[in-house]
C-alpha cells in the first residue's frame, strides 16, 4: 500500500510558482560591506526581494563563515524574507556573513554574501610553556613560545627569533627545539616585532650511565601497538627517575613490498608498524643507547566479500537505512526502510527475509524533497522520517506506525521551528533527538506517537556554530558539530549501581553521567575537529583493550559538480578519538583512503563497518590499542565497489550508510539502491 501525506496537483503548481520565485530572488545587504575589530558587534539588515524590490514572503538562513569566527544572531529571518541581524567576530579575517533561501530543491537555492573585514588585534605578548626550568644535559626538547595578542587569540601567523645567551651551554633553532650541551645556565630569549620575553634555564649534570629497554613481546603483526619500556641507571646503577630518554627506530622491510620500513613510535615508547619485517627499536639518553629487535608479520586479517542481494533504486538518489526484526504477526521476519535524496518525498520499506530477494512492500510519501534519515524504534513499532525541502517549508520529521511494515501508517508530524529542514534523527526511549537547522538537536518526547512535544534542546554557544548528526547510546548523546568536534552529552545516562557496574567501568563517560535528561541535557565532554570536517560519530568501547574511544567521521566535497549528474569527488576518514580520559581527549589513529571520502560508519565488536562514498563498502579490523594509520597497517578486511549499468549514475559507487545484521551487512548506495553482502574465507563461498 503506498501512503501520501500530500495532494499532488496544489504541490505542483506551487512549486512551479516557486520555482519562478527563485529565480528571481536576490538579497540586499545594508550596509553593503562591513570593517569591524575583534570583540565589536555591528548590526546589518538583510532582505530577501523579488525581481521588484518586494520582500519574497519566505524565511530564509543567515550564518558566518569560516566556522567558529563570526557569531550571528538571529540564525533564521522573519517569515516576510527580513532580519536585523547582529553580529559578531571572534577571529581577524576575511569573514563572510551569508545568507541561503530555502528552497524545495537544493539546485534552487540563491545565496547571498556580505564581507566582513577584521583586522588583525596587535600583538600582546609571548610565554613560554615549559613544565620544568632544570633540564639534563645531552638532551633534546620543544621549546616552542605561544605568542598571544589583545583579543588574547594565539596567533600563528607571526616568526619568533629565538636566541640562547650562552651557546655553550644551550642552543636553539628557529622552530623551537632546545639542545642542551653541557651543564650551565642560560638565558632564551624570544622576539616577535616589538615584544620580548625571556627565561632562564639550569641545565643539570645528567647522571645517565646506562639504558635497559625491554618490551613483553618478540613478534608481533602489522597494527599491533606494543609497548617499549626504558629504564637508566647512574654509575652506581641505581634508577634515574624522570630520566629524558628518546626513542627511534630503524628496520628493513621483507623483500618485494618495498624499503624502507614503515612504523612510528611515540615518545611513551608505544610502536606499531605498517609493514612486514624486521625492525630495532632504539632508546637513548647523555649519549648512552639500548637497542631491542623485534619481528613483524603480517596481520592477516583480510576476507573476501560475496554479494548475497541487491534491490535496485535508479529513478532517485537513495539516502540512509534501517534494519529491523518484525514483531506481532512478522515476528521471524525481517525489514528495510530506505530514504530518498532531491527526490520526492518517499521512503522505501523492504521484506529483506530472505536478502537474495529483498522486496519493496510499501512506500510512503511525504511533502518533501529529501528524506535524508530514516530510524526505527528499538521495539519496532514507531518510525521516524526526516524531511527537507517541503513545499510549504514546514519542514521537520513524519512519526510512523511500521508495526506492520506492509501496511505502514502515517501517525503524526512535528515541525514547530524546522523550517530549515531536519537532516538527521535519532529514537532513543520514546524520544526523537532531530537534527534542527543545521543548528541544533531538539528533543522531541513521542511516548504517544499522535501527539508529539518537545521537551529539551541542546545548542552549543561558539560562534558560527552548526551541528550534523547526533546518536545515542546508554543516555550519551553523541553529536557531529563540524569545527565544533565531538559532544557527550548526558540525556539520561546510566547510574551508578551493581547491575550496570561492567558497562560503566567501560564508558568512562557514564562515571560522569547521572545528571542530564532529555529535558535537562547536560555536556560531559567535547574535542574540536581542526579541520572542520566532523559529520558523524560512533562510541566504540573495545572488546580487546581497556580503551574506549569515539570514532568521528568527516565528510567533506572539495570538489563539487552543482547540477550535474556526474558523481562528486569527497574526501576525508574516520578518526579515532581517545576518550578515555575524559577531561583529556586526543586523536590515536585514523583510517583513511586517499582517493575516496567518508560518510556514515557503525562498529560491532571490534570491527568498523564504514559507508565510504565513492570507495564504496569498507570493512575495518579495530581490534587491540590503537595507533597510527590503520589503513597502512594492514586492517582492512575487505572492501565492496558498487557501482551498476542501471542506476540512477550509471556504474558509479557512492555507498552512504551501512549496518551489520545476523551475519550480513546491508547497506545503501546513494546511486543503486539497497544491497546484502557477506564476509566469507579466502577462496571459499558461504552455505545457502
Amino acid at each position: 500500500m503506498i501512503k501520501k501525506l500530500i495532494i499532488m496537483l496544489p504541490i505542483i503548481v506551487l512549486a512551479m510558482q516557486q520555482k519562478a520565485d527563485e529565480d528571481s530572488i536576490r538579497f540586499i545587504f545594508e550596509p553593503d560591506s562591513l570593517l569591524l575589530h575583534v570583540g565589536e558587534s555591528a548590526e546589518i539588515t538583510i532582505k530577501m526581494v523579488t525581481s521588484n524590490g518586494k520582500l519574497s514572503g519566505t524565511p530564509f538562513l543567515i550564518y558566518g563563515q569560516p566556522r567558529r569566527s563570526l557569531e550571528t544572531y538571529p540564525r533564521i529571518s522573519d517569515s516576510t524574507g527580513f532580519a536585523k541581524v547582529k553580529v559578531k567576530p571572534y577571529k581577524p579575517g576575511s569573514l563572510k556573513l551569508r545568507t541561503r533561501s530555502i528552497s524545495i530543491k537544493r539546485e534552487d537555492r540563491t545565496y547571498g554574501e556580505l564581507k566582513i573585514s577584521v583586522p588583525k588585534p596587535k600583538l600582546k605578548k609571548i610565554v613560554f610553556k615549559i613544565s620544568n626550568d632544570n633540564i639534563y644535559e645531552g638532551t633534546t626538547i620543544r621549546l616552542e613560545p605561544v605568542v598571544y595578542d589583545e583579543a588574547n587569540l594565539i596567533r600563528d601567523d607571526v616568526s619568533v627569533l629565538l636566541s640562547s645567551s650562552n651557546s655553550k651551554v644551550a642552543n636553539i633553532d628557529g622552530i623551537g627545539t632546545l639542545t642542551t650541551l653541557k651543564a650551565g645556565k642560560t638565558t632564551i630569549s624570544a622576539t616577535v616585532d616589538s615584544l620580548f620575553t625571556s627565561i632562564d634555564l639550569k641545565v643539570i649534570k645528567n647522571p645517565v650511565r646506562s639504558l635497559s629497554l625491554y618490551s613483553d613481546q618478540d613478534k608481533i603483526r602489522t597494527g599491533d601497538v606494543i609497548t617499549f619500556k626504558a629504564v637508566a641507571y647512574d654509575r652506581r646503577n641505581k634508577v634515574v627517575e624522570n630520566a629524558p630518554i628518546q626513542f627511534s627506530y630503524n628496520g628493513k622491510a621483507e623483500y618485494g613490498i618495498g624499503l624502507p620500513a614503515s612504523a612510528q613510535i611515540m615518545s611513551d615508547g608505544r610502536f606499531v608498524a605498517e609493514t612486514k619485517g624486521i625492525y630495532s627499536i632504539k632508546a637513548s639518553s647523555n649519549g648512552y643507547n639500548a637497542q631491542k629487535t623485534i619481528k613483524v608479520g603480517p596481520r592477516n586479517v583480510a576476507k573476501e566479500v560475496e554479494l548475497i542481494g541487491h534491490g535496485l533504486i535508479s529513478n532517485v538518489y537513495t539516502s540512509d537505512l534501517w534494519i529491523w526484526p518484525g514483531i506481532g504477526e512478522h515476528e521471524g521476519k525481517d525489514f528495510a526502510v530506505t530514504g530518498t535524496w532531491g527526490a520526492n518525498g518517499e521512503a522505501y520499506f523492504w521484506d529483506i527475509s530472505d536478502p537474495s530477494n529483498m522486496k519493496i512492500i510499501d512506500t510512503v510519501t511525504v511533502d518533501a524533497r529529501t528524506v535524508n534519515d530514516v530510524k526505527i524504534s528499538e521495539d519496532g513499532r514507531v518510525g521516524v522520517i526526516s524531511r527537507e525541502g517541503a513545499s510549504n517549508r514546514k519542514n521537520g520529521f513524519v512519526i510512523l506506525d511500521v508495526s506492520d511494515p506492509y501496511n505502514v501508517e502515517i501517525l503524526s508530524t512535528f515541525n514547530d521551528d524546522m523550517t530549515g529542514g531536519v537532516h538527521n534523527t535519532f529514537i532513543y526511549e520514546d524520544h526523537v533527538f532531530a537534527v534542527n537547522n543545521g543548528r541544533k538537536y531538539d528533543i522531541i518526547n513521542i511516548q504517544d506517537p499522535k501527539n508529539p512535544f518537545r521537551v529539551g534542546v541542546y545548542e552549543l554557544t561558539t560562534p558560527g556554530h552548526s551541528i550534523h548528526d547526533v546518536w545515542v547510546e546508554d543516555g550519551i548523546a553523541y553529536s557531529s558539530n563540524w569545527a565544533d568536534g565531538v559532544h557527550a552529552v548526558d540525556v539520561g545516562g546510566l547510574k551508578f549501581n551493581e547491575k550496570n557496574q561492567k558497562k560503566i567501568k567501560f564508558n568512562p563517560l557514564l562515571l560522569k553521567a547521572g545528571q542530564g535528561s532529555p529535558s535537562n541535557p547536560v555536556h560531559l565532554a567535547d574535542m574540536v575537529d581542526p579541520n572542520g570536517h566532523n559529520h558523524a560519530a560512533f562510541p566504540f568501547k573495545s572488546q580487546s583493550s581497556d580503551k574506549f574511544y569515539i570514532v568521528a567521521g568527516d565528510e567533506w566535497f572539495p570538489w563539487r559538480y552543482p547540477n550535474k549528474p556526474r558523481p562528486y569527488q569527497p574526501r576525508g576518514g574516520f578518526h579515532f578519538l581517545d576518550f578515555t580520559d575524559t577531561n583529556n581527549p586526543k586523536e590515536e589513529a585514523i583510517y583513511t583512503i586517499t582517493e575516496a571520502g567518508s560518510h556514515n560508519h557503525w562498529i560491532k565488536g571490534d570491527t568498523l563497518y564504514a559507508a565510504y562514498y565513492n570507495g564504496g563498502l569498507r570493512i575495518v579490523d579495530i581490534s587491540g590499542e590503537l595507533l597510527g594509520d590503520l589503513y597502512r597497517q594492514g586492517r582492512e578486511i575487505a572492501f565492496f565497489q558498487t557501482g551498476h549499468p542501471d542506476g540512477h549514475i550509471k556504474n558509479s559507487p557512492n555507498v552512504w550508510g551501512t549496518i551489520p545484521y545476523k551475519g550480513y551487512i546491508f547497506f545503501s548506495d546513494m546511486y543503486s539502491g539497497l544491497y546484502c553482502v557477506k564476509l566469507v574465507e579466502k577462496n571459499k563461498e558461504s552455505t545457502p
